[in-house]
């Protein structure tokens, strides 16, 4: 499983950055009026990326669920009550990724039967380390050369007061208000070599699994399933943890139990590589 979803995303990284890049340099962003979220940038590339995970997925899975962020949950193939829930955001940070910045594709796959995770992927489009992946408790990180790499936290751990810690501030009301009123986080981090960084959804989790940044903190918004879940599982393969606002472990397990319901769930929460820099970080925040 963990090489078709390998297999997959890069196919579709493959094919829409072109487009992509076609649309950055033009001008052309071929924006649309999104319907399902008001708030969010939604683009022609969006709608195309929807279809083609669909048809990919339904050439390497008999049947599923099709959960994707732009789409009400479906059934494909001829089984009506499959047992893989296949949850998928076909073009995260869109916003960006039409004007050649950053663009990241994620999935991941559910039994419905064991009520759990059995592997993620997360893509991304425009830098060197392409794919971040996971099944069966192990992660890896795979170059456009196609090297792949362990992910591992172990021995990883760094002071808050040294950390880069990234948080999705963008909108200046939603996201980097609520940052910047955490005067007690801010002043620690100013303490040594700490550090407020950009990043996104799944993506965001990757890269404290690969060791390129410290924590991750959402506790402005939340996080939708799509957002969360398949980074969520990354970074746990690699053995770090993700914790809700009250230090509580964020579990994987049930989630899709009703895919309705968790598709219109948010979560608060801090990834971090270790339970310890989660816990001087939570006591932070106001």
């Amino acid at each position: 499983m963990r090489d078709h979803l390998i297999d997959v995303v890069r196919t579709v990284i493959g094919e829409i950055r072109p487009k992509l890049v076609a649309a950055a340099l033009s001008g052309d962003r071929s924006e649309h009026r999104n319907l399902r979220h008001a708030d969010n940038f939604l683009s022609s590339h969006d709608l195309w990326l929807h279809r083609r995970y669909r048809e990919l997925l339904a050439e390497r899975f008999a049947s599923f669920v099709y959960a994707s962020e732009e789409g009400d949950p479906e059934v494909v193939g001829p089984d009506p009550d499959p047992d893989l829930c296949v949850l998928v955001d076909p073009l995260d940070t869109s916003e960006l990724a039409v004007r050649g910045l950053n663009g990241y594709t994620q999935i991941l796959v559910y039994s419905r039967a064991l009520g759990r995770p059995l592997a993620a992927a997360v893509g991304d489009l425009f830098h060197h380390f392409q794919v971040y992946v996971a099944a069966e408790g192990e992660a890896h990180v795979l170059t456009q050369d196609g090297d792949r790499h362990p992910l591992r936290v172990d021995g990883m751990s760094v002071p808050l007061r040294d950390s880069l810690v990234t948080n999705f501030l963008m909108k200046p009301a939603d996201r980097f208000g609520p940052l910047a009123r955490q005067t007690r986080l801010l002043a620690a981090l100013s303490e040594g070599r700490g550090r407020i960084g950009l990043d996104f959804g799944s993506i965001g989790l990757c890269h404290v699994a690969a060791g390129f940044t410290d924590a991750v903190v959402e506790f402005a918004k939340g996080f939708a399933i799509w957002d969360l879940a398949p980074g969520a599982y990354i970074l746990n393969c690699a053995g770090g943890g993700v914790y809700d606002l009250t230090g509580a472990p964020i579990s994987l397990d049930g989630l899709l139990t009703d895919i309705g319901a968790a598709m219109s769930t948010r979560r608060k929460f801090v990834a971090t590589r270790d339970e310890t820099l989660a816990r001087d970080i939570l006591r932070l925040i106001g």
